[in-house]
């Protein structure tokens, strides 16, 4: 065949393609599904549509673009282009390069057909994220610094010559590119320094990494072969250590944030969010500095622990909604370890949201607030997973930076560029460090274990493996202050937690016991033998003394107020401290009244005459009808379920089954003459038979308008020449008349 040959149409050679290289592009392309061609040729038409084109090469990596790159600079639109053309055109680019491979990948996308020689849709030039050109023709372009360096000696006028060109379209008309014009003029001047490129007589254009520097981007790729971003290499043991590390902190500080919210929900913004004061007083509270905060109220919500609405109990001011902790807050605190990893790590992983812009301006000049629909972005999954797979396509320690993984992802997603640049990859990274996906700039195992697909016990139970194992034992200091060296027991940091406040969070945390921490233990029910018992049995260290006289000290005042429920009643063996509290201003409010020199009693609820009496300065314990003291503490606020918040959706892709049917129909109508349809006899027994056996179906179907389409349909009944039948499309029943059905493919075939 003759390079200048217009080649065989792309209709008839998707007919000539086996049913399982149909299937392979109907899984590449899913948009040519929807809704099911009728025809080879109505497929070849929709396969060269713009917008079928433009979201086929959105995955591409830069060896498949550059290959579509030069094939459209051959005219492969036009005309058949051969291999040995081809190879001619990439020159240098190729050697060393698998060419089969890439045009085989445009083969089953359909971006490029034939076999001796191939051609490419009209279309393939929406494509490209650069100008057809800007990459084969470019071979031997300036570097970065080259450039830049040769852009700080251009003088206005030529600079302005640049800038239209950046900012429209990069090919320009203008005599001064002839040979022979003067070398002073603008355009010489840019030729000669490489930031311009004639393209004939009459034209030039701005080279694509020139364009790239002048918009501020990292220039993008040049060579034919992956890059490596690999800058360090750990081993896979300590890559797992630092990730597991990050993931307790994560977890930590998500139980922190319900705790303080479970106590103090915060009200959202009219316009949806956290306002920024309230964010500063939630770093305050927590302890979490403010960027990072963003990130874990982002995933928090993500998986569905926060969420807007009327907290129970209600607010004192009633006014919402209130972003607060949700029923499923408790089920996760009480989960094990490496289950909450793998619920806060899915979350993120498809986090319909950019955290880390968080505080800064918007275009609008507005600042992005946390927990907020200004932050959603339906591309942001898609990058985390991007640079994830780049990390997981290397060996298990191998580490990347910003520059690095940001230069391998722009290789692999040319026309996600703009978005992959160092700044917003790093942001990733960071990101990917914190929720424990990544340690050291490497993946980790269990993420790894996530990537391929294993099953959710199956990378929770990698996760376990790497989690550092559970102590059972702290530090207590002359100063009563607690050091934890590691995650403690379950069972242990919630008794450490009733009797001691933490006071700095990190690797190791410090907690701090006051008389008001032990005290608030004596609440619970804890007697001071048992605090005793708890420090000493636990404490690596001495005991110090003055704890143990505070322990005493304080369990021997705590208690003598007995506060039980009548709706209340006080009672004490001191009449003289009953009187007192009945006397003092602070418990006005509940009306406290005296039964007996030993006995008040007050209308106010119990947890109000609680509160009142401990204003006042004294230690009440509340006790059930038994006398034994009671832990009156309340779980804090929940909100019943997730809100409305807008998620990511990953594209639904057809089954297998499914792409064999529309394939079964396409065959169908190719050997059905043109202008025959299905016999309305035969149309209505294959109905029939589909509704009997409960069976779907493709059906071609030509509309009033003259419209022709195959749906996937499950039949109900067919009566008085009509076909009931229940439409996924829509998510309806509908009638369809007998005499429009073109055919019917049982939907169980291929």
């Amino acid at each position: 065949m003759s390079a200048k040959s217009p080649g065989v149409p792309l209709g008839a050679w998707l007919a000539e393609l086996d049913d399982e290289r149909l299937i392979r592009l109907l899984r590449l392309r899913p948009d040519l599904t929807q809704p099911p061609p009728g025809t080879m040729a109505a497929l070849a038409a929709r396969a060269a549509a713009r917008q079928s084109v433009k979201a086929a090469t959105d995955d591409l990596d830069f060896l498949h673009l550059a290959v579509l790159d030069a094939l459209l600079t051959l005219h492969a639109d036009t005309t058949a282009v051969t291999m040995t053309d081809l190879t001619a055109s990439l020159g240098e680019l190729a050697d060393g390069v698998a060419l089969g491979t890439a045009i085989e990948g445009l083969r089953d996308r359909a971006l490029a057909w034939g076999d001796d020689a191939l051609r490419v849709v009209a279309e393939a030039v929406s494509g490209l994220p650069w100008y057809p050109g800007q990459t084969t023709a470019e071979s031997t372009a300036l570097s970065a610094a080259e450039i830049s360096e040769a852009l700080e000696t251009v003088d206005d006028a030529a600079r302005e010559l640049l800038n239209k060109l950046l900012e429209g379209s990069p090919v320009g008309r203008t005599r001064d590119a002839m040979p022979g014009t003067p070398p002073d003029r603008p355009v010489q001047r840019l030729l000669t320094a490489g930031l311009l490129r004639r393209v004939d007589n009459d034209t030039v254009i701005l080279p694509r990494l020139v364009g790239q520097v002048l918009r501020g981007e990292v220039p993008g790729p040049v060579s034919l072969t992956r890059p490596d971003p690999t800058v360090s290499s750990t081993g896979a043991r300590d890559v797992d250590a630092v990730a597991a590390g990050a993931a307790l902190d994560l977890l930590r500080e998500v139980e922190i944030l319900i705790e303080t919210l479970s106590a103090a929900p915060i009200p959202e913004l009219r316009s949806g969010g956290l306002g920024v004061r309230d964010v500063k007083r939630l770093t305050k509270l927590t302890g979490i500095e403010d960027r990072r905060l963003g990130l874990v109220l982002e995933v928090a919500a993500a998986a569905g622990l926060l969420a807007p609405g009327m907290p129970e109990p209600d607010p004192p001011d009633g006014v919402g909604p209130y972003w607060a902790p949700t029923v499923a807050a408790d089920r996760f605190v009480e989960s094990p370890t490496a289950v909450k990893w793998h619920l806060i790590v899915s979350a993120w992983l498809d986090l319909p949201g950019r955290p880390s812009l968080i505080g800064s301006r918007g275009p609008d000049g507005k600042p992005y607030a946390a927990l907020s629909d200004s932050l959603f972005s339906t591309a942001a999954p898609l990058d985390r997973r991007l640079l994830l797979d780049t990390l997981d396509d290397l060996p298990p320690g191998s580490g990347v930076d910003d520059d690095s993984a940001s230069r391998a992802m722009v290789w692999r997603r040319p026309r996600w560029s703009v978005r992959l640049q160092p700044e917003p990859v790093a942001a990733l990274l960071a990101e990917a460090h914190a929720v424990g996906a990544v340690g050291r700039g490497a993946l980790s195992t269990p993420m790894r274990r996530m990537l391929a697909g294993e099953s959710d016990d199956a990378v929770i139970a990698a996760m376990s493996k790497v989690l550092p194992a559970p102590i059972d034992h702290f530090l207590l200091q002359a100063d009563l202050t607690v050091i934890v060296p590691g995650p403690l027991e379950r069972s242990l940091a919630e008794q450490l937690a009733a009797v001691a406040t933490v006071e700095s969070a990190g690797a190791a945390m410090v907690y701090r016991i006051t008389e008001g921490s032990v005290r608030r233990a004596l609440d619970t029910g804890k007697t001071a033998g048992e605090l005793h018992a708890l420090f000493s049995r636990h404490s690596r260290t001495p005991v110090p003394q003055t704890l143990t006289y505070m322990i005493d000290d304080v369990a021997r005042r705590h208690g003598q107020l007995r506060v039980g429920m009548a709706s209340s009643f006080v009672r004490c063996e001191d009449a003289a401290l009953l009187a007192q509290a009945v006397a003092a201003p602070a418990t006005e409010s509940v009306e406290l009244r005296t039964l007996a020199p030993t006995v008040a009693v007050s209308q106010a609820p119990i947890a109000e005459v609680l509160a009142a009496l401990r204003g006042a300065g004294f230690a009440p314990a509340a006790e059930d009808s038994t006398g034994a003291i009671v832990d009156l503490r309340s779980r804090g606020s929940r909100v019943p379920a997730p809100g409305r918040r807008r998620g990511y959706r990953h594209s639904a892709t057809p089954t297998d089954q499914t792409l064999g049917a529309i394939v079964a129909v396409l065959r169908k109508a190719a050997s059905t003459p043109s202008g025959m349809r299905l016999d309305p006899a035969v149309a209505i027994s294959e109905l029939q038979s589909a509704a009997h056996h409960q069976e779907s179906v493709v059906i071609g179907y030509v509309d009033p308008a003259g419209v022709a389409t195959q749906r996937v349909v499950a039949p109900i009944n067919v009566r008085g020449g009509q076909l009931t039948a229940y439409d996924p499309a829509s998510g309806r029943v509908r009638e369809f008349a007998i005499h429009r059905v073109t055919s019917v493919v049982s939907a169980e075939s291929g």
